[in-house]
């Protein structure tokens, strides 16, 4: 019965958020009250109490019941009725949280205790003796409030870790909703400060409130949805979140997570704050900027500031917050977002130099630029900010909302800054390199046009301004070209040389594609790319006729194949070499080839992060392959004889892939990675003696070995190769030519090679 009824809600679709909790919370009431009654009916001195979610009437469609039995004297009388109340519970399947307590209980503080007090402060009384509860939740709230300091102390512990390990939901691909920092749990906090008498005054109740009940709203969706119960938005289930949610598209939907998210998060962080300025003992007010003051670690305006003739003071006051890492104190923050007018244009002399210095920071600038945005002052300042706000972006390379990665690529990009001769060029263009992705069309090419228009505003003369421009342009060039051209080709190294064109715009590009890519994922900036990016940089470099390298910058890499390789493969002979994460092979050049190496590490479990393949004229070749660091319980020496093997054609490796990707349970990806439909791309004029074709694909067992396979019986041989893994995808370039020694020139013949390969990258062994 009580099924069919959650059934019944279900499929009214008008019934959504907080309405559908109301009404399957107040379902779950009676019939618990009447599960009470057939068992304690004659018992005055028992209670039935609603904790947790269920006394907050917030029952999500698989959420926990949540109750407390409470009861006089000995507990062993009522033993046999506990029986009869739970397991009727049990048999229907539904998850239920169950205690039981007398009524003279103590609470001791304690972190074992921790989650039995706050979930006993949303109780409430469901059935039995009414007096008993409230005598007992009266005790609860008491006992919180006498000890306070220490409850909180715990608490907030608890929700730091909780943050460390489920990350922000405002800017994560796939956020928990409810444990994760800005998620529901965070307002239950609120009200704990709250219950333990610290007096915290919400800022703007009502805005925390809509955005609370938004998030309630997407859990409802999502337990709607989701084949088993979780609090994680994944991106699988997202599009269906956002229609059941009547969110309207996906991106709509993580916008409005995103939003509600970062309100919920800052007045959070503002209430812990409020409590720890609490504790402090009153300290002289300190001077940080004109009408400016650190008082009581909080950043304050004089009385007499006026931001309607200086509209910069709001910048003053974010670095002044940053560098004393002390947050804006509501009043303050309040002035500026009344009183700041649109900023005038051209910007304020100096304003552009506030800006910059805020963002030389590092990251201690991140919290103050919430801050501002939070108070509307970050689009005042700059109004093409407001479509990349809270703007997701539902791919697995990206770890943040559009907003979120700028700014994180500024704070990267000022940890690097010792780097360049222009640190200003450098976080400003970090800070827009994707501002064009909140417009319609290309994000280069918007973003371009916007920069073009920004600049001049904040004051760049037009030299700066098109060097901002041409970061834009070009942020995606180093990691593209270093992980798919061949750095020995004259060609390759050539068309970058000719698109920066002077080794300090090379600077400021390099060290804006190590920020960009490290605010981006950990995916983004592995070793080997961090290698392959260094390799190119160095030869650019040397083409443009400089020979040092930037002072204090990163040593410069051994390109490939090394002296040492180039030697082995002289020799003539068959060598394998396994130093640390990379594995060399040297081998006569046969066809098929790199596509056995490439299937003897798969066979072995070896992730390969990256691959490169050299042959020379004598007929040898080196192949190199870059494994995780991170890679375990490998038997190399297994490994070298199963090469060893595969180069003899003593190895069935296709069977053996086969019967490993039959077996083999591949953890969770995200489902961006089907998203990805594989293509073939042939890149005319990369390079001068071989074509250039693009594989990209979702990642597989065995991938790389089918595409090599593929390619050697098409009659290519492979003169050079690059393999980049990006999370759940690949991107795999290869330089080949015929058997002849040829560029692909034949469009059947280029047709037929795009079969074959889109045949393998869609058929697993």
């Amino acid at each position: 019965m009580i099924l069919a009824e959650r059934e019944r809600l279900l499929a009214d679709i008008a019934l959504t958020g907080r309405a559908w909790c109301e009404a399957w919370t107040e379902v779950i009431d009676g019939w618990l009250a009447g599960l009470y009654a057939n068992v304690f009916a004659d018992r005055a001195d028992v209670c039935l109490l609603a904790v947790g979610g269920t006394g907050r009437r917030e029952m999500a469609p698989r959420s926990d019941i949540d109750v407390v039995v409470v009861h006089r004297g000995n507990s062993k009388k009522i033993e046999a009725g506990l029986a009869d109340l739970w397991y009727p519970i049990w048999d229907t399947g539904l998850h239920l949280g169950h205690a039981v307590r007398g009524a003279n209980d103590k609470l001791p503080v304690g972190p074992d205790q921790l989650d039995t007090a706050t979930t006993l402060l949303a109780g409430r009384w469901l059935a039995g003796d009414r007096s008993l509860a409230d005598e007992v939740l009266a005790g609860v709230r008491k006992s919180w409030r006498a000890d306070g300091a220490a409850w909180l102390s715990l608490l907030r512990d608890r929700g730091l870790a909780r943050h460390r390990n489920d990350g922000d939901v405002a800017f994560l691909l796939e956020p928990n909703i409810k444990e994760g920092r800005g998620g529901l749990r965070d307002l239950h906090e609120l009200l704990w400060i709250d219950a333990a008498g610290r007096g915290i005054a919400l800022e703007s109740p009502a805005v925390v409130a809509a955005a609370y009940d938004t998030l309630i709203h997407a859990r409802v969706a999502l337990h709607r949805v989701a084949p088993v119960a979780g609090e994680v938005l994944r991106l699988e289930d997202q599009d269906a979140v956002a229609v059941v949610g009547n969110f309207g598209s996906a991106d709509d939907l993580m916008a409005a997570v995103s939003s509600a998210a970062r309100t919920l998060s800052w007045q959070h962080d503002r209430a812990w704050h409020a409590v720890a300025r609490s504790q402090l003992q009153p300290v002289k007010a300190r001077p940080l900027a004109s009408g400016v003051t650190l008082r009581n670690g909080e950043v304050e305006l004089g009385v007499d500031v006026s931001p309607e003739e200086d509209p910069t003071l709001m910048l003053q006051v974010g670095v002044g917050a940053a560098r004393t890492e002390s947050p804006i104190a509501t009043r303050a923050l309040e002035t500026l977002s009344e009183r700041t007018p649109e900023w005038p244009q051209p910007w304020p002399t100096g304003a552009a130099e506030e800006l910059v210095a805020l963002l030389l920071e590092g990251p201690r600038a991140i919290p103050v630029l919430e801050s501002l945005d939070q108070a509307e002052l970050f689009t005042r300042m700059l109004p093409e900010w407001g479509p990349v706000r809270s703007r997701p972006q539902r791919n697995a390379y990206h770890r943040f909302t559009v907003d979120r990665h700028l700014w994180e690529a500024a704070v990267q990009a000022a940890l690097l800054a010792d780097r360049v001769a222009r640190p200003d060029l450098l976080v400003i263009g970090a800070l827009l390199h994707d501002i064009g992705k909140g417009y319609p069309g290309d994000h280069t090419e918007r973003g371009e046009e916007l920069v073009a228009a920004i600049g001049p505003r904040m004051g760049f003369d037009e030299r700066d301004t098109a060097h901002l421009v041409r970061l834009v342009r070009h942020h995606l060039l180093l990691p593209d070209v270093a992980t798919r051209r061949d750095l020995d080709d004259p060609a390759t190294i050539d068309a970058v040389a000719e698109a920066v064109g002077s080794v300090t715009f090379l600077d400021l590009l390099h060290t804006l594609t190590e920020a960009d890519s490290l605010a981006t994922g950990s995916s983004a900036w592995s070793p080997w790319k961090a290698e392959l990016v260094e390799e190119l940089v160095e030869r650019v470099r040397m083409r443009l006729g400089a020979t040092d390298g930037i002072d204090g910058g990163p040593e410069r890499r051994a390109p490939f194949p090394t002296a040492d390789i180039l030697a082995l493969m002289g020799a003539g002979e068959t060598a394998v070499v396994v130093d640390g994460p990379r594995i060399v092979v040297i081998n006569h050049d046969r066809p098929g080839t790199f596509a056995r190496l490439a299937g003897v590490l798969a066979l072995h479990g070896v992730d390969v992060l990256g691959a490169r393949a050299h042959s020379d004229e004598q007929g040898m070749a080196a192949s190199l392959f870059r494994t995780a660091d991170a890679v375990r319980h490998v038997d190399w020496t297994a490994v070298e004889a199963d090469i060893r093997r595969a180069l003899a054609g003593e190895l069935a490796l296709s069977a053996r892939l086969a019967e490993r990707a039959r077996t083999y349970r591949r953890r969770r990806r995200p489902a961006a990675a089907s998203v990805l439909s594989p293509s073939v791309d042939f890149i005319d004029g990369a390079s001068s003696n071989a074509t250039v074709i693009e594989v990209r694909a979702p990642d597989s067992i065995g991938l790389l070995h089918r595409v090599a396979t593929a390619l050697a019986e098409m009659g290519l041989d492979i003169r050079h190769a690059t393999v980049q893994t990006i999370g759940p995808s690949v991107v795999d370039s290869f330089y080949v030519r015929t058997s002849e020694g040829a560029k692909v020139t034949d469009p059947y013949h280029r047709a037929e090679i795009e079969r074959a390969l889109l045949h393998a990258v869609g058929s697993p062994s």
